[in-house]
């Protein structure tokens, strides 16, 4: 490569990267509506809420659904994004009942039904934590390409890295894109409802 094509070279590579860079952050942040979400993402699990009861699936059938995955022992980024979850519910009022919050724990093993109701009783009431065996709780991670990993702690205990986005999931259960929190509730809420 000679002196007079080699800045050319650097400027193209920069301007791809970026190009690259904004057309990712424009879909992270839900700007990109229409653009073809990965089809990859989501599918077939059976899980229990912190009452008792099953959910699969088919629950997110009919309703857009937000679901969130993480641990009751998060010490910021779980209660961080929860709270502002609820503030979504909250500022939607009535249409809150027409949509699906789900907090799915990447801990099955100190996350137990008891645990996830205790927990979720400082959220809006519309969240339903669910939870399950390790197997189960595997399946549903691997279907929504979650990352989750244990990682020990000097006293013996442990806590977990994982992915901390939101996924919006469409009437018929398919992934729309991130659902960005980074904004008011209301503005939030709005755009929830449209896919009402």
């Amino acid at each position: 490569m000679d002196r007079a094509t080699r800045p050319l070279v650097i400027i193209g590579a920069f301007a791809a990267s970026l190009a690259i860079g904004l057309l990712v952050m424009t879909w992270v942040m839900g700007g990109l509506k229409n653009v073809a979400a990965p089809s990859a993402i989501g599918g077939p699990f059976q899980l229990t809420d912190q009452a008792g009861q099953s959910v699969t699936d088919q629950n997110l059938k009919g309703r857009p659904t937000l679901i969130f995955f993480g641990f009751t022992h998060c010490p910021d980024v779980c209660p961080t994004s929860l709270f502002e979850i609820s503030e979504v519910l909250r500022a939607m009022g009535k249409d809150a009942d027409k949509v699906n919050a789900f907090f799915v724990s990447v801990d099955p093993e100190r996350d137990t039904q008891t645990a996830m109701k205790d927990y979720l009783s400082s959220f809006d009431p519309h969240l339903k934590g669910l939870t399950g065996n390790p197997e189960a709780i595997a399946r549903v991670l691997s279907a929504y390409r979650v990352y989750a990993k244990k990682v020990p702690l000097k006293d013996g205990d442990y806590t977990m890295d994982h992915t901390a986005l939101v996924y919006l999931m469409n009437k018929d259960g398919q992934f729309v894109a991130p659902f960005n929190l980074k904004r008011t509730p209301e503005e939030a809420a709005a755009d929830l409802k449209r896919y009402l």
